[in-house]
């Protein structure tokens, strides 16, 4: 790549996020128009669709499966069934409504990718916030953020904790024992922002109906048969890769997405097709085209080139480069989607490591799992940087793209700016909370 190619690959990125977030182009023109151009200047051709379709087709997978099944459950009348009950809870009180987003959203992260919670439960949660008349975007934003803090529960909840967990071969159990606390530190985090952020919405006292007829269920045998093509889903994220077939996420999203169609074909509800039509394809579009844009920035080989660098700077201080690597791919990670930054990031910080002679230079291969207790600090820090440095704007995390297209889908449009009030200082919170955590590790693990 020449340097002519270079700049001009920094300065259609630097372009994109500034059309986005002055509100100067729809997000989905200006992602492609950056493409375009990047093509026309031959900064990206057909050698880099097979990178391409590696590092964005686990994430898509996984959206689109979640769309699907969410589509079909939402047919099923169990949402209005799950918004009256949410309702009764919160009293009339929008205080409880934001409390029970947090309670709700977290343990369903924890075992389904985040996008995926957030089209199931933003059904219940805009039907809510309309019986206590307050705007559901704020709502809606808290859940996309609560998804992706609590998506580091688990190995399975956040694709950027599973690419860096599987890239070192992290168990599922150990998973558990070294993050998830620290991703539960992140989640309750966002309580105490709560009220500040969204002061209207926290006042809101509501006096509810003293009854309500009870919603009901019209077709008990699809919702069953619905909520068991769930279940297979959350059963083979949790044991997938441990079979013989060794099924990932991804995967586990498109069998997910069969079985629902087949369903929807058997029960005669309606055509596969409409299911088919009501998928976010804007936003599957626009994700294509952001991850598009960072493998031109990965062509650029500047990520790569810092592993030296930063052996330079830091030397074999594991500590300083994992809390750098936090920050760094946390700002990252809220203008570029998370997982490529992370794929990108995993190649610099492996090359500093080899040449920190912290681990051999086998492990530039894939494959190597003998990663020294030392080194695992940094792999964490990357975690958190990934997964929480999205929360910040609303292009940061494919929960966040999901939750603003729902948003714009019920005619209640959301900008940059009024994302980044509300993300910005939970997502800053949210990471001196993860570099308290990685400290406490590395002090643990010594």
């Amino acid at each position: 790549m020449t340097d002519l190619q270079i700049y001009l690959t920094l300065g259609v990125f630097a372009a994109v996020i500034l059309l986005i977030a002055f509100d100067l182009v729809d997000m989905v023109v200006a992602a492609l128009l950056g493409v375009s151009v990047l093509m026309v200047f031959e900064v990206i051709d057909g050698s880099d669709l097979v990178p391409i379709i590696d590092t964005a087709g686990g994430p898509l997978a996984l959206l689109f499966g979640g769309m699907v099944v969410a589509r079909v459950i939402g047919k099923t009348g169990i949402f209005d069934w799950l918004g009256d009950a949410v309702l009764r809870a919160t009293g009339g009180s929008g205080k409880r409504l934001l409390l029970l987003i947090v309670a709700l959203v977290a343990p369903i992260c924890a075992l389904l990718p985040n996008a995926t919670a957030v089209i199931l439960v933003a059904p219940v949660i805009i039907g809510v916030c309309r019986a206590l008349k307050v705007d559901f975007a704020g709502p809606l934003i808290i859940t996309a953020i609560v998804s992706n803090a609590a998506g580091m529960l688990t190995l399975v909840g956040d694709p950027a904790t599973f690419l860096v967990g599987s890239a070192i071969g992290l168990s599922f159990v150990d998973y558990l024992r070294m993050v998830s606390p620290g991703g539960l530190l992140t989640v309750l985090a966002v309580i105490p922002l709560l009220p500040r952020l969204l002061p209207e919405i926290w006042a809101t006292r509501v006096t509810l109906p003293p009854s309500r007829p009870g919603v009901r269920i019209e077709r008990p045998v699809f919702l069953a048969l619905s909520l068991l093509v769930l279940l297979v889903m959350v059963v083979l994220f949790l044991i997938g890769e441990s079979l013989p077939t060794h099924i990932v996420p991804p995967e586990v999203a498109i069998v997910g997405a069969a079985l629902a169609l087949l369903v929807v074909y058997g029960v005669r509800i309606e055509p596969v097709g409409e299911v088919l039509r009501d998928v976010d394809w804007k936003t599957i579009l626009f994700l294509g085209a952001i991850f598009t844009l960072v493998q031109a920035f990965i062509k650029t080989e500047l990520l790569q080139g810092l592993s030296i660098q930063l052996y330079a700077w830091f030397g074999d201080d594991l500590l300083a480069v994992g809390l750098l690597s936090l920050a760094g791919i946390g700002i990252l990670s809220s203008l570029l989607a998370n997982i490529p930054v992370v794929a990108a990031a995993l190649v610099m910080i492996t090359g500093y490591l080899v040449a920190a002679e912290a681990v051999p230079e086998v492990a530039l291969a894939s494959g190597f799992v003998d990663w020294p207790s030392a080194v695992m600090p940094v792999f964490v820090a990357m975690m958190f940087g990934a997964t929480l440095g999205g929360n910040a704007t609303l292009i940061g995390a494919s929960a966040n793209v999901v939750a603003v297209g729902i948003c714009a889908s019920h005619g209640r449009r959301v900008t940059f700016m009024q994302f980044l009030r509300i993300g910005l200082p939970i997502a800053v919170t949210q990471l001196s909370v993860g570099a308290l955590y990685v400290l406490a590790l590395a002090w643990f693990l010594d």
